[in-house]
């Protein structure tokens, strides 16, 4: 947590019951910082200047002011949680195979400096706000600007080195105090840049796969972790007792990586005041197949068996009993 650790207390995190061992933090010339993300081992970076020119800026007010006057990306929750949904994946006229699912958020356009308004006064009982915005050519130029000299040379680096994809986006995320982004993973490779504020991260490796039960992927919540961490239900999800993972805390101008396929649950600290953050998603990269298999080639291959028998069956209710049948009594006992 390095000289950012007096800024924050124990008492600011929530109590999920299971023990986390702490991320490693190296300093961004260390070559412990390249060595972790070659094995796809989740590290935090420290006193890189990768997002420098923000972490000097960017504060509510300064967003405020130059953000822009477009409307902008803000998820609506009526508590805490904000769980991602695919709502290409949603039953509607345009979308009969779809499932009938009520969403948890509903995504609004909304002006800046009310977004603004809403969080600063923000009570108990109200509606929380998390603005998710892509930094494109909507924004403000004062944000383009300080956007431009974020430290390139040091992803693209990162990028070359580790043999990743194309860059598909940053995103910036200003959250409200104690909002979560529930558990789950992406098939992309991550850069978490902290701008402002404090955020816990928790994770866990992709061979927790069947501790963290995950949706189905023809569900909206697809990739998301069907278990409330805040009332885990061990009867339902019994295994979810013997999960492992790993956590950190980010302050300003730390970035962690978190690989492709690695479960991650964040978190703004309670009465922290809100956060900043900025992403750098970067594809996969091509896959050169070496045996053993890596955890993260096996999830995605248990995704692509999934989507096949779906496709093939046209009835997710069908999946489950033809893979029980398939595996029962052959690869299991009885």
């Amino acid at each position: 947590m390095g000289e950012n650790q007096q800024e924050w207390k124990s008492q600011q995190l929530r109590n999920y019951g299971f023990e986390l061992a702490q991320i490693p933090r190296y300093h961004f010339q260390d070559p412990n910082v390249d060595e972790l993300m070659k094995k796809n081992q989740p590290v935090v970076i420290t006193d890189s200047k990768l997002v420098k020119s923000a972490v000097e800026k960017w504060n509510l007010d300064y967003l405020e002011q130059n953000l822009g006057k477009s409307g902008h990306t803000v998820f609506v929750s009526n508590d805490h949680r904000f769980k991602y949904f695919d709502e290409k994946k949603i039953y509607n006229k345009n979308n009969p195979k779809g499932i009938e699912f009520d969403p948890p958020t509903r995504r609004v356009q909304m002006k800046i400096n009310e977004f603004m308004r809403k969080i600063r006064d923000w009570k108990e009982g109200d509606e929380r706000l998390y603005l998710q915005q892509s930094l494109n050519s909507t924004v403000g130029p004062n944000i383009v600007e300080d956007y431009l000299k974020f430290d390139w040379h040091f992803v693209v680096q990162k990028k070359t080195t580790h043999h990743w994809g194309e860059l598909t986006s940053n995103v910036l995320f200003v959250s409200q105090e104690g909002n979560v982004t529930p558990c789950h993973y992406d098939e992309q490779q991550n850069l978490f840049a902290q701008i402002s504020g404090f955020k816990r991260c928790i994770l866990f490796p992709p061979d927790q796969f069947e501790c963290l039960y995950p949706h189905p992927v023809y569900h909206p919540h697809d990739r998301q972790s069907m278990i409330d961490f805040d009332h885990p239900d061990y009867t339902k999800y019994p295994k979810f007792k013997n999960v492992k993972g790993c956590e950190t805390i980010l302050g300003p101008g730390d970035v962690l990586y978190i690989p492709i396929c690695w479960w991650h649950h964040i978190e703004s600290l309670l009465n922290g005041g809100a956060t900043i953050t900025v992403n750098f998603w970067y594809k996969g990269g091509p896959t050169n197949l070496e045996y053993p298999l890596q955890d993260h080639q096996k999830v995605s291959i248990m995704r692509n068996v999934e989507k096949m028998l779906l496709e093939v069956l046209q009835d997710p209710n069908e999946v489950g009993p033809l893979l029980r049948t398939m595996v029962l009594g052959r690869y299991t006992d009885p």
